[in-house]
């Protein structure tokens, strides 16, 4: 049975009566509770990770947990099966959002929107679906604490960011509860018009340098770094086990390109007319991410007939970590990360989309497509000081809040938060308690790696 049972929220009753909801909420979920640090029964973390990576590609384990080993922050990345674990003991309202599942700090960045602006939000969703609002909150918290930490900043300080950060969220959701129900929904935070003006001279060179980085990331840029000329053919370039065909097996090959079609499906028509203008030319696997290391993900080069590449991934969507605790979606994978994306994101990849494979030897298998690294920008976390990182924490937890407001009762949160530091200081306490198990569990990887137990393969 899901440990989150979700109450009934009626988006369409008066402000005043999801006001009082939110409020009454305190009764059974105090906002200091969330200052305890529960953790699942039983708990073993590695295990929870073994389980993930029985059903990823076996040669691509090693580098999983490589990456997972470089420090606790690269640990809690991809240990979000884990993290999940030890959410669903801990306390929560009851009020449900479309929640991000993952939304740790480097799960948001720029990218572009269909008008070709610069905009900021939430960009990974492959753990999405409707769940406890508190639980984004948390991830992100405790993301920042540990990166903080990681940085070489003192306890304190990494405290303080992540508190910066909580505060932000609640702070910009008490302001979106008073804004009308369209004006939330169309809301996007554009780099230059809304973030610029509020930086520092330092902070607006680093974003306008971003900015320009971002302009420059397209399927075109790609092409000379991901591909070289074989013949009178483009073909991608092996960096193995990076990026490779030997293990792209024949049939899945064939799979992927059959896919295709039924990808297509999943386009409003004017989409699907754009892309007839492509042609297929070569896939390749590649190994993306920290928590994604195991599942099938490919990439796909297309090419018109007068050679104008278009870059797209495909990405094996299986179940959120969260429906162990939130219940099954009971749909595709790739539709559960296309509709939760589009329900989070105002300004989506115009070719977002999904399909779902039958294959003899690996059963049903779901993915979904997007383009690659189409003006897509993640902060660099190293270059940033003190004042750099709670500002970027600052605008990751205003930009969470913006979407609970549109995919939930923004109203009834607010409500429940209330005005004062409690929630804020709570938190902040169980992020920085949270930090310090995930510190250990990555040590305990790093041991088991050292023994012997784990098979790690370092640097990739």
């Amino acid at each position: 049975m899901p440990a989150f049972n979700a109450l009934p929220t009626e988006l369409s009753q008066p402000r005043r009566d999801r006001v009082e909801a939110g409020r009454s909420r305190r009764v059974e979920a105090p906002r200091s509770a969330h200052r305890e640090l529960r953790l699942a029964d039983a708990r073993d973390p590695l295990a929870i990770l073994e389980a993930q990576n029985r059903a990823r590609l076996a040669d691509l384990v090693p580098v999983r947990w490589g990456r997972m080993a470089q420090s606790p922050f690269a640990f809690l990345r991809g240990a979000a099966a884990v993290m999940a674990a030890d959410l669903a003991a801990t306390p929560t309202t009851g009020l449900t959002v479309q929640t991000c599942g993952d939304a740790h700090l480097m799960n948001f960045g720029g990218f572009a929107s269909l008008e070709r602006r610069e905009v900021f939000d939430l960009n990974d969703f492959d753990e999405t679906l409707p769940g406890p609002w508190e639980w984004d909150v948390k991830r992100l918290a405790a993301s920042a604490t540990v990166a903080a930490l990681d940085h070489g900043f003192d306890p304190s300080t990494a405290r303080s960011i992540a508190t910066d950060a909580i505060a932000a969220y609640c702070d910009k959701i008490a302001e979106l509860s008073d804004s009308g129900v369209l004006e939330t929904w169309y809301l996007q935070v554009e780099l230059e018009r809304e973030v610029l003006p509020r930086l520092t001279k330092a902070g607006r060179t680093m974003t306008r340098a971003a900015i320009d980085k971002m302009r420059s990331r397209h399927s075109v840029g790609l092409l000379p770094k991901l591909t070289a000329l074989a013949g009178d053919t483009r073909r991608i370039v092996d960096h193995p086990p990076l990026i490779t065909h030997t293990g792209l097996l024949e049939n899945e090959a064939d799979l992927v390109e059959e896919f295709f079609e039924r990808y297509f499906e999943s386009l409003s028509p004017a989409r699907r007319l754009l892309l007839r203008r492509f042609r297929l030319v070569d896939i390749a696997r590649k190994v993306v991410g920290v928590g994604s290391v195991g599942t099938r993900c490919y990439i796909a080069l297309l090419m018109t007939g007068d050679d104008e590449p278009l870059f797209l991934q495909i990405k094996e969507a299986p179940p959120s970590i969260l429906e162990p605790y939130c219940g099954t979606y009971g749909g595709p994978g790739g539709r559960r990360v296309v509709e939760g994306q589009q329900l989070i994101q105002t300004a989506g990849d115009a070719l977002l989309g999904w399909a779902s494979s039958d294959t003899p030897h690996f059963g049903n298998l779901h993915f979904y497509v997007r383009q690659l690294r189409d003006m897509k920008q993640s902060v660099n976390l190293a270059e940033l000081q003190h004042l750099g990182f709670t500002t970027y924490l600052r605008l990751c937890g205003a930009t969470l809040a913006r979407a609970h407001a549109r995919t939930g009762d923004g109203v009834a949160i607010a409500a429940y938060l209330g005005g004062g530091r409690r929630f804020t200081e709570a938190v902040g306490q169980w992020a920085a308690d949270y930090a310090e198990v995930t510190t250990a569990d990555h040590a305990r990887l790093v041991e088991a790696i050292a023994d012997g137990t784990i098979e790690a393969q370092m640097g990739l």
